[in-house]
């Protein structure tokens, strides 16, 4: 019914040049279509849910947020990673149907970018990727991507050797390019070290310069406060 009075709305004209539609079946029906359009952006708005861990179970999750309760589908992988803890943050992201709103979580921000590169590739839907993300770990995922190894994804239930082709086709660039950068981001391991390279970003430094001189200005005062790290590093880069 609200897909019909939408297609409506978008023939008929709601504007002061034309007071003859401003009706209240008129103003309903666009009332609708504006909200609907907005329905991406509210999408977006989701990147996250911290709060109390219930009723968990390898596929799904409730996290209780302020009294409120959100239904959360995970991966074996996330699953995994919150399986002790009784509250948390997930990583969300919103996938709107027809028929339902699902809503996806992810332990780590590294997980989550993963699945969105995966369901970008036709015929990956969200239920394959979480699949995928179940079957093993995000970073071997990446890493038979990057290196071509289509037998691997094979291996993964509901992955044929064309859809695995595929994979390997539209992202193995992406994934051997994110190799490459996670060779010299190991160097940046903990909060201290992310924190000074986040503040180097922020300041238009590149990132392969900014990691390495995080790395640099750590090693040569590894107990140095934050706001140090980012001054040597400035002077270094």
């Amino acid at each position: 019914m609200i897909n019909v009075l939408i297609r409506l709305a978008k023939c008929i004209p709601f504007t002061k040049s034309h007071p003859e539609s401003i009706t209240p079946i008129n103003y309903h029906i666009n009332h609708i279509y504006h909200i609907s359009t907005l329905i991406p952006y509210f999408c977006r708005m989701i990147a996250f849910l911290k709060g109390q861990f219930l009723l968990k179970t390898p596929a799904s999750v409730v996290v209780d947020v302020n009294g409120i309760g959100y239904e959360v589908q995970i991966s074996l992988f996330t699953y995994s990673a919150i399986e002790a803890a009784s509250e948390g943050l997930l990583y969300t992201w919103l996938h709107i149907r027809e028929d339902a709103h699902i809503l996806y979580g992810f332990a780590e921000p590294s997980e989550k970018a993963l699945f969105l590169q995966l369901i970008a590739v036709n015929g990956i839907g969200a239920s394959t990727a979480r699949v995928m993300l179940s079957s093993m770990p995000p970073v071997e995922i990446s890493r038979a991507i990057a290196n071509g190894n289509v037998k691997q994804l094979e291996s993964i239930k509901g992955i044929g050797r064309k859809t695995a082709e595929r994979l390997v086709l539209e992202l193995r660039e992406k994934m051997g390019k994110q190799a490459n950068e996670t060779n010299i981001a190991a160097l940046v391991s903990n909060t201290l070290e992310q924190d000074a390279l986040n503040a180097l970003l922020a300041l238009g430094i590149g990132k392969q310069a900014a990691e390495q001189a995080v790395a640099k200005a750590l090693a040569d005062s590894p107990s140095a406060r934050i706001e140090d790290i980012i001054k040597k590093a400035l002077k270094i880069v």
